[in-house]
């Protein structure tokens, strides 16, 4: 039996317990070759309800780990069995000082928009970095309790015993893991395709959104209702659906498509019946007048983005029909330069956000109307109020 105090291998000395359940255990430990080192050491005792696909699962997890080196996850150490009336085998890995999502759930704490983008970029960059390995690695348990957000403010993926290289033979089936309501149906069916990855981790970011498991809220055609839920971006709502679509078919096809839509704020459109033999068109989310002028995750089109001259050219008047009221700034003599310059970088993304559009063509139209009147007007009558003040400081 295991217990605080405990030094294993003449090297682990056990703190703490954080888990228990059938046949495993999870301990906090100080290795004491690395003085101030804490580890994590998970446990599995094999026999009783503990059999070989248990322990081929933690194996594998020894290995792929060992394999692994990302930042975002946590880095093998040492695998080890100790032999004490029963057969003990031990995984030695990395410390992420943090909490576990799960546990700020149960704490009360509910993520925002922004938190959950946050996380969402952080996991698809580590799912980028697995599932282009050869051959890939498929997480398969994505959910909040496996999701530690640390010390240092960034989110880390743990938990591998679940994990499956992928393989490349036609037709191969796998062990069926994975957790209920994060899971997707082909998961279950011993089918995990990297797409399952990116459908646990729609159904995880949903629990932060909601407060509530993916499992418990109502579904209709297999779909999680999670709408009438949230308060959100009608961006964010359809790249949630897309993520979580039952059929992998109608998911992104990988974490770089995810990442990709999430930042530029473009869903690809659900194919149709009558689609299934044409290229899928992606369509642009217009998320217009959403607003939070500086809350640089607010995702704006990449078709307007650029130097808007002119906002630069006459930035005491743009801001009346672009409604971006910083830019009368722009009147006060000491910072009208650098108003003018800030509204030359920054316009576009700020009339974007502060105005609701019918579409990106009428907003390049109404900008291109202000960069005539800015060539026409706005260089004259800079260098007429150029000449006045020379006029005046000359007389003096």
């Amino acid at each position: 039996m295991l217990k605080a105090g405990q030094v294993l291998q003449e090297r682990y000395q056990l703190k703490r317990k954080l888990g228990q359940n059938a046949g495993r255990q999870t301990w906090l430990a100080e290795d004491l070759l690395v003085p101030d080192e804490l580890v994590i050491v998970k446990f599995l005792v094999f026999g009783g309800e503990v059999q070989w696909d248990d322990l081929k699962l933690f194996e594998r997890e020894a290995q792929v780990l060992k394999q692994l080196n990302h930042p975002r996850i946590p880095k093998y150490r040492d695998y080890f069995h100790i032999d004490e009336r029963s057969l003990w085998f031990g995984l030695v890995q990395e410390y992420i000082p943090g909490s576990s999502l799960k546990e700020q759930l149960i704490q009360g704490k509910r993520f925002t928009e922004t938190q959950v983008r946050k996380i969402a970029v952080d996991i698809l960059k580590i799912l980028e970095f697995l599932h282009r390995l050869n051959p890939a690695v498929l997480h398969r348990d994505i959910k909040p309790s496996n999701l530690i957000w640390g010390e240092d403010e960034q989110v880390y993926l743990v938990d591998f015993g679940a994990v499956q290289e992928r393989s490349h033979q036609e037709g191969a089936t796998f062990t069926v893991v994975g957790t209920y309501g994060y899971a997707p149906m082909e998961q279950f069916g011993g089918r995990a395709v990297p797409a399952s990855d990116l459908y646990a981790l729609g159904a995880t970011l949903i629990h932060l959104l909601t407060g509530c498991a993916p499992g418990d809220l109502p579904q209709r055609n297999l779909r999680i209702g999670f709408q009438e839920q949230v308060n959100l971006s009608r961006s964010m709502v359809q790249w949630l659906e897309k993520l979580t679509e039952p059929a992998p078919e109608q998911r992104f096809k990988s974490a770089s498509q995810a990442l990709s839509a999430l930042e530029s704020g473009m869903v690809p459109d659900k194919p149709r019946d009558s689609q299934l033999m044409k290229p899928a068109v992606a369509t642009v989310v217009n998320n217009s007048g959403c607003g939070d002028l500086f809350n640089s995750s607010v995702p704006v089109p990449d078709e307007i983005q650029g130097w808007n001259w002119g906002a630069f050219l006459m930035p005491y008047l743009w801001p009346f029909t672009n409604k971006v009221w910083i830019g009368l700034l722009a009147l006060v003599p000491q910072v009208g330069w650098l108003v003018a310059i800030a509204l030359g970088a920054k316009g576009n993304e700020w009339a974007w956000k502060s105005r609701k559009w019918r579409s990106i063509e009428q907003f390049k139209a109404h900008q291109r109307g202000w960069t005539i009147a800015g060539l026409f007007i706005g260089i004259p009558m800079a260098w007429i109020y150029i000449a006045i003040i020379a006029g005046f400081l000359g007389s003096l």
